[in-house]
């Protein structure tokens, strides 16, 4: 962390990883500021983050929105340093049996048309900087299809890999970097609502939204000319390879 104070702006900021990632950034110095669709719970979350956060409510599915933050972000703070894209949901009846399409729209709009928003969003701002760190929050899913996390969820989650690489390969002439880190399973509360909720033990091996706050802060500290394309992370019981046992 370089003495001229940076600036952080994570969506999906209220809660897990999103939130975890914050902590560890204000710990490093950064300047957060977090957005999400729930004031009271964005409000709720910079009270947990060393130094306090910024709040800015936000849809990300809107891309007007994303727009008007990221410009009040900069006309406030003069740039922004790094984006982190991790709001992101599923749907309970996700499997190719119940899913519909009012559900798959859904999906589609937040991890996938929502991240693009907010990585168009701040680019003026890093292009003019010459510098600039993006983290996409995928997952084990985007990496490895799975029956469990369903076929919105699991297609979403390939296409940010896609685009992620995408941005690096057209924007490292600016100076540019993105991450896609596609983390395992993580006790997270979007666990609640999967269709068969996984037990307190389980939850207790899971990856930790702490240790993805830690993985998301490592990357913000590499410097410029440093570009980490993906990390995937899993939980040392990984429960993908122990249904594969079975």
């Amino acid at each position: 962390m370089s003495a001229k104070k940076k600036i952080a702006w994570i969506t999906g900021g209220g809660t897990g990883i999103g939130l975890g990632g914050a902590q560890e950034l204000a710990k490093d110095g950064w300047t957060v500021i977090i957005s999400g669709r729930r004031k009271d719970v964005l409000d709720d979350a910079a009270k947990t983050i060393e130094g306090g956060a910024e709040v800015m409510p936000l849809d990300v599915g809107n891309a007007a929105d994303c727009e008007k933050v990221a410009k009040a972000i900069v006309a406030k703070h003069g740039r922004i340093d790094l984006l982190v894209n991790s709001a992101g949901l599923n749907v309970p009846k996700r499997s190719w049996d119940d899913v519909t399409t009012e559900g798959w729209d859904k999906v589609v709009d937040i991890n996938l048309n929502g991240l693009m928003y907010c990585m168009k969003a701040v680019l003026p701002a890093m292009r003019a900087q010459k510098d600039g760190c993006i983290i996409n929050v995928a997952s084990w899913a985007g990496r490895h299809v799975s029956k469990l996390t369903g076929p919105a969820y699991t297609a979403t989650k390939h296409a940010v890999l896609a685009l992620t690489h995408s941005f690096n390969m057209d924007e490292f002439k600016n100076g540019l970097r993105a991450t896609c880190l596609s983390p395992g399973e993580v006790a997270t509360p979007i666990m609640k609502l999967r269709p068969v909720p996984p037990s307190e033990d389980d939850m207790k091996r899971m990856l930790q939204a702490d240790d993805l706050g830690k993985t998301i802060a490592f990357v913000a500290s590499m410097p410029p000319h440093v570009c980490i394309n993906e990390i995937l992370i899993s939980p040392t019981w990984n429960r993908s390879f122990v249904s594969a046992s079975l």
